[in-house]
């Protein structure tokens, strides 16, 4: 019996969200009295494997084969469930995002193993397994009980703090053969984003909504997101008139984040919106409407003008860093 931690690279580096996987891998493993192993697939390099061995993992894993070097959901759904039936793992890991959403229902069945998506916290019992999870939007948490033998959780991002205990992992390196037949995924262009920073991998975002009431309003915003080193984003009614771009739209139709911190400025906080971005480790308000939804989830919040509070936030960052 063990812990397998499925870690997801990009172009070979890992990012703050495997971390976070990996220590709660490890601190599941610790309550079952168990091992944990970091299953990496692609190419990866030995340095980059090795910070993995950083978070409290005893074993990391790297599978490589032709192949494997394009996500495609039904190969690494194999790939997966053949490392966890070798690792005799009871528990599989994955992160609640894209690709954790993809892969975990697919698992599921060939594992015959049930799902905890999007849980919060440690399991809070392990016999019978229960683990903890929000639902309806965030509006509600629920306490989810698992009875197969293998059980499957989906780790909600920024929800789990990174814990470094390096336990001296052993390296492993495996060689798949994959049935190229069975692929369907191709990629026939690719095309990166540069010159800011990506929406879901920022740990700052600075979001406006109609509140900031014109896309002539919008300068301060982006300088406040450009001196805190923030991604900027918008709510979907933003979008939908053309003030924004539909990338930056974050909500339940949009991108779904989980950033440190969330600044919202004018933005009321309906419930789709708040769905999106209610992960966030700490959220700041600012809107005219002490009713508004948004004071209800955020940690910090100004009843007030954007318009008039902005500049002055952007005033005493510059102050703060000596600009």
């Amino acid at each position: 019996m063990s812990v397998l931690v499925y870690t997801e690279n990009w172009d070979g580096k890992f990012k703050k969200l495997s971390f976070e996987l990996v220590s709660y891998a490890s601190k599941v493993a610790e309550m079952l009295n168990t091992t944990a192993t970091a299953l990496s697939i692609g190419n990866v390099d030995t340095a980059e494997l090795a910070k993995l061995g950083n978070y409290g993992v005893n074993k990391i894993i790297n599978a490589t084969g032709e192949g494997l070097d394009v996500l495609d959901n039904q190969t690494y759904t194999r790939v997966i469930a053949d490392f966890a039936t070798k690792e005799q793992a009871s528990v599989v890991i994955l992160s609640n995002n894209n690709t954790g959403k993809a892969l975990a229902p697919r698992l599921s069945v060939k594992l015959k193993a049930g799902i905890g998506a999007g849980v919060n916290v440690l399991p809070v019992s392990l016999k019978p397994f229960i683990v903890y999870k929000r639902s309806y939007s965030g509006n509600a948490f629920a306490h989810l009980q698992i009875n197969t033998d293998v059980k499957i959780i989906t780790l909600a991002q920024n929800s789990f703090e990174l814990i470094e205990k390096n336990s001296g992992a052993a390296m492993e390196n495996s060689s798949v053969q994959v049935d190229k037949s069975g692929i369907r995924t191709q990629v026939k262009d690719l095309q990166k984003q540069t010159g800011k920073i990506l929406l879901t991998d920022a740990d700052i975002v600075v979001s406006g909504g109609r509140g900031m009431k014109s896309p002539d309003n919008w300068g301060p915003l982006v300088e406040l997101a450009d001196l805190l080193g923030a991604a900027t984003a918008c709510s979907r009614p933003v979008s939908d008139e053309g003030w924004r771009g539909h990338e930056e739209h974050t909500g339940q139709t949009g991108k779904i984040i989980a950033p440190n911190l969330y600044i919202a400025l004018g933005i009321s906080g309906a419930t789709q919106h708040l769905a999106g971005i209610s992960s966030s480790k700490y959220i700041v308000a600012i809107n005219t409407d002490k009713d508004a939804p948004i004071f209800e989830a955020a940690q910090y919040g100004i009843v007030g003008d954007a318009q008039k509070i902005l500049p002055k936030l952007v005033e005493a960052v510059k102050e703060i860093k000596g600009r």
